[in-house]
């Protein structure tokens, strides 16, 4: 979301998936001529796809072992994100199995055909285009068996919401390969004590490739050498554009600077996630709040306080979803059955309601000058609330509820926090019950709009537990 007079991006990566769709052999031979049929259909598919953002790459349509494996080539070849399977008619799931079997792409199985009724007044010659179910359950059968994961969306193209359905999923399967490909730079130690959120390098590496870089905050001092004054000239103006600015122009400089060096560091590391325990802030390196906000509106991932598991998070929320920031439960209102989120100095400013006020924060906390941040509230209407969970055993459970982010407050004093009152949808009491049962930590995701479906996708494809709180 921008904002009048600015430029901030919202950056989802546009998924692109290869189109499967599958046919038999038989039909050719005894109805030729019914292949034709299914052009448009296959367009409509298409054109759909397209419409809710989603690339296609198509492959012809396939009906024995031969064509699946060229389609499997060309899809992998494309670096698509996921194979999407269009039953035109059955299909010999054995023909496609050894293809869809050996492929690591995410696969989605569209199930769905050309005519919305087939009622007891259908005209015979309309089976030929609308039996397709029954290979899917051909194939999806065969997969279950052999333990190939899939998703499966069903419904009618255009009386049914099944094209938004598979597109949240697409976006999942990129969610969960971004999160599994994470580069984490988590400069300072982690906040010492702060349990929750912990868990070692090693086993975030085997359980989901994602790589931890350790680094000290001395080892930005060549970065913030490097920064020219041009530069810091041309960023305080963009944030003159981007933001309301009400702080002295000597903390703005002295933050941009830190963010600026902030920025290279990220990028000499090749990161798409970062943590900062704001205890190692120092005279000459500010917290980042500004830079770390403006960050994740570029989609590198944050979490405070040395949580390299939250970051990784968001950062593919944010990347798959577009609008997701980094925040925490605070504070319940158990009269107005609400809860405040908050963090110290850092949002995502993507998701913010009105532009947001660039100010000063009081930061008493070590020897650092108190350092620019961002205050705003975030936009009200549908959100989803996203959590993950460390587990026993080195496992991981992915928390989600849907929530509606209430109107920003009246009061002046409270509009220069970073800000949100949520209503989730059971009583508070019962929320805060079941959040902690199931072993919640107090760093969390928001990501704008209504995902669990989506979600619940993305913690299978990337071998989560997935509650629920409804």
């Amino acid at each position: 979301m921008t904002h009048e007079g600015d430029a901030m991006p919202v950056v989802p990566r546009k998924p692109r998936v290869g189109l499967l769709p599958m046919y038999i052999s038989l039909y050719d031979k005894t109805n030729p001529s019914a292949r034709g049929g299914f052009t448009g259909f296959i367009r409509d598919v298409a054109e759909r796809l397209e419409a809710e953002d989603i690339g296609v790459v198509q492959s012809g349509i396939c009906c024995v072992d031969a064509e699946f494996r060229s389609a499997a080539a060309l899809f992998e070849k494309e670096s698509v994100d996921a194979v999407v399977t269009l039953h035109l008619a059955y299909s010999p799931s054995e023909e496609a199995l050894p293809s869809l079997a050996s492929t690591s792409l995410p696969l989605l199985m569209l199930d769905t055909t050309m005519d919305y009724s087939y009622g007891r007044d259908v005209a015979p010659a309309r089976l030929m285009y609308n039996h397709g179910i029954h290979g899917v359950q051909d194939l999806a059968s065969l997969l279950r068996r052999h333990g190939r994961h899939y998703e499966i969306v069903a419904g009618h193209l255009e009386h049914s919401t099944v094209i938004r359905r598979a597109a949240g999923i697409i976006r999942a399967f990129v969610a969960a390969d971004e999160f599994m490909n994470s580069r984490v730079l988590r400069v300072g130690e982690r906040f010492a004590g702060m349990g929750d959120f912990h868990v070692p390098a090693d086993v975030l590496c085997s359980a989901f490739g994602i790589t931890v870089v350790q680094a000290g905050v001395q080892e930005l001092s060549p970065h913030l050498a490097a920064v020219a004054e041009s530069a810091v000239r041309d960023e305080m103006k963009e944030n003159a554009a981007l933001f309301d600015v009400q702080l002295p122009e000597d903390t703005h400089r002295a933050s941009v600077l830190a963010g600026m060096a902030l920025r290279s560091f990220i990028s000499k590391h090749h990161a798409n996630a970062l943590s900062v325990n704001f205890l190692a802030a120092t005279e000459v390196f500010p917290m980042p709040f500004l830079e770390v906000s403006k960050g994740m509106a570029r989609g590198v991932g944050y979490a405070g306080e040395g949580d390299v598991l939250t970051a990784a998070l968001v950062g593919a929320f944010i990347r798959a979803y577009g609008e997701a920031t980094f925040t925490e439960i605070f504070c319940p209102d158990w009269q107005g059955n609400a809860l405040f989120l908050s963090h110290m100095g850092e949002i995502n400013p993507s998701v913010a309601a009105a532009k947001p006020m660039l100010l000063q924060k009081n930061f008493p906390y070590t020897d650092a000058p108190d350092p620019a941040y961002i205050a705003c509230a975030v936009r009200a209407g549908p959100a989803t609330l996203a959590n993950l969970a460390p587990c026993p055993g080195d496992t991981f459970r992915l928390i989600a509820s849907r929530v509606d982010v209430l109107d920003d407050t009246e009061r002046e004093d409270l509009k220069q926090s970073v800000r949100a009152w949520v209503e989730p949808p059971v009583p508070v009491a019962d929320f805060l019950e079941t959040y902690s049962f199931l072993g919640g930590t107090h760093h969390s995701a928001l990501v704008i709009g209504e995902h669990l479906e989506s979600l619940a996708a993305f913690a299978r494809r990337a071998g989560m537990d997935f509650r629920v709180i409804e």
